[in-house]
């Protein structure tokens, strides 16, 4: 590994003032977990890291708001945010996700910001938040804005993040009412990168889907949400034959690709089978 330069700005302004949009050796590093293999595999060399960690504490903070939503600090952990009594109230499915989300290591060290902004697409919580309904709040040289979870994810490893513009906040609305469930499926360990990731999240009036949203990963080159396999879903109770019909309509609109974990035909049955399974958990109310 050749020698860089290290800079630890106190402050966000300070951060963004020290990237060079023309340079992309010139890079920000929060947990590091997925720049430190990319670097010692040679994938990537550094001429300039700019490190996170003296931002200080508000940078990874969580915050309980009013209305029932809560803000998440970029720099906060997986560790703390699977700790947090206000997003097991909030929002457990993220809980739950994180058990079988890497290992206690990577999440000690890893952040919130970091693991959304590396936009690999095999990661856990891109789709849950997509579920959810967050948003991400960002800093830049020319202005902040707030983006979508479908804004941010453009493509593979691609996200609409400016080369001078960083992940500050994410924001996680009131679910209220609301019941979400992800599952995942891995050819190897339970930890391990998943096949399939299948995030669900309803709104119900009695047995009426109100409100629905339905995300698919890991088979896909980045997180998608499944608009008509949702919409299908809205007004109606659910009946098996309207579920198989979901499941179709999903398998229509997911561009499931091929790789290494499998091919694109055998990821399409793991999502009719997974995808009609998390509707039903969700409905039930059991996982959240």
């Amino acid at each position: 590994m050749k020698a860089f330069e290290w800079e630890q700005p106190r402050d966000w302004g300070e951060a963004i003032s020290m990237l060079d949009p023309r340079d992309l050796t010139v890079r920000v590093m929060a947990g590091g977990t997925a720049l430190m293999l990319m670097m010692k595999s040679g994938v990537f060399q550094p001429t300039r890291l700019i490190s996170l960690q003296g931002l200080g504490q508000e940078a990874g903070a969580i915050v309980q708001e009013a209305q029932g939503g809560i803000r998440i600090g970029a720099l906060c952990s997986l560790t703390a945010l699977g700790q947090s009594s206000a997003v097991a109230t909030t929002a457990p499915v993220i809980i739950r996700t994180l058990k079988t989300l890497s290992n206690v290591r990577v999440r000690n060290v890893a952040t919130l910001g970091g693991h959304l902004a590396h936009a690999d697409p095999h990661m856990d919580l891109p789709p849950v938040m997509m579920a959810l309904g967050a948003t991400v709040k960002t800093v830049g040289a020319r202005s902040s804005r707030t983006l979508t979870m479908s804004e941010l994810y453009r493509g593979y490893y691609e996200t609409a993040l400016e080369p001078d513009e960083l992940i500050c906040e994410i924001v996680i609305p009131s679910q209220v009412g609301r019941s979400a469930v992800y599952l995942k499926c891995s050819t190897r360990a339970a930890d391990d990168w998943p096949t399939l990731g299948v995030a669900v999240n309803v709104k119900c009036d009695g047995d009426v889907i109100e409100k629905a949203r339905i995300v698919v990963s890991a088979a896909t080159e980045k997180p998608i949400e499944l608009v008509a396999a949702q919409t299908l879903l809205e007004g109606h109770s659910i009946s098996p034959s309207r579920l198989n019909d979901c499941a179709e309509l999903a398998l229509a609109q997911a561009p499931l690709v091929s790789d290494a974990r499998g091919t694109a035909s055998y990821k399409k049955e793991l999502l009719r089978v997974y995808l009609k399974r998390a509707i039903q958990i969700a409905l039930k109310g059991t996982i959240s």
